[in-house]
């Protein structure tokens, strides 16, 4: 199954070789949950690109292209990060995902390329 597209995503050249942390918040990531029902949430990113950033409206575009797309919380972060790291590329990539509450229960979902789970160093020490 396709779950999203991530030709939507464009690129942009870094503008320096200099360290740096970016931080986004796409504050309405909407899509349809397993019970197709709306679901609605708050995607955090914050990543350190390397010779790639993030165009933002292109972003936006991905981000609102899961609208009407039936997926889990749990597949949807970890569709978002496989598209994000394979697109830009990054340094370090880290997704918190706020789900609204639904039947008094709210959920967040956090990943991390840093994790050795993730295949990453564990550099970074700043998510204990």
């Amino acid at each position: 199954m396709i779950w999203s597209d991530p030709s939507i995503l464009e690129v942009i050249s870094n503008p320096t070789e200099e360290a740096y942390e970016v931080k986004i918040d796409c504050p309405e990531l909407t899509f349809v949950g397993v019970k197709e029902q709306p679901d609605f949430a708050i995607l955090h990113i914050t990543y350190y690109p390397i010779d790639k950033v993030m165009e933002l409206r292109s972003l936006k575009r991905y981000i609102f292209d899961f609208r009407n797309r039936v997926i889990s919380y749990e597949r949807l972060i970890n569709v978002v990060y496989e598209d994000l790291i394979k697109v830009y590329e990054p340094k370090r990539l880290r997704l918190v995902m706020e789900c609204n509450p639904r039947g008094g229960i709210s959920s967040v979902l956090t990943i991390d390329s840093d994790w050795a789970v993730r295949g990453g160093k564990e550099e970074f020490k700043d998510w204990l």
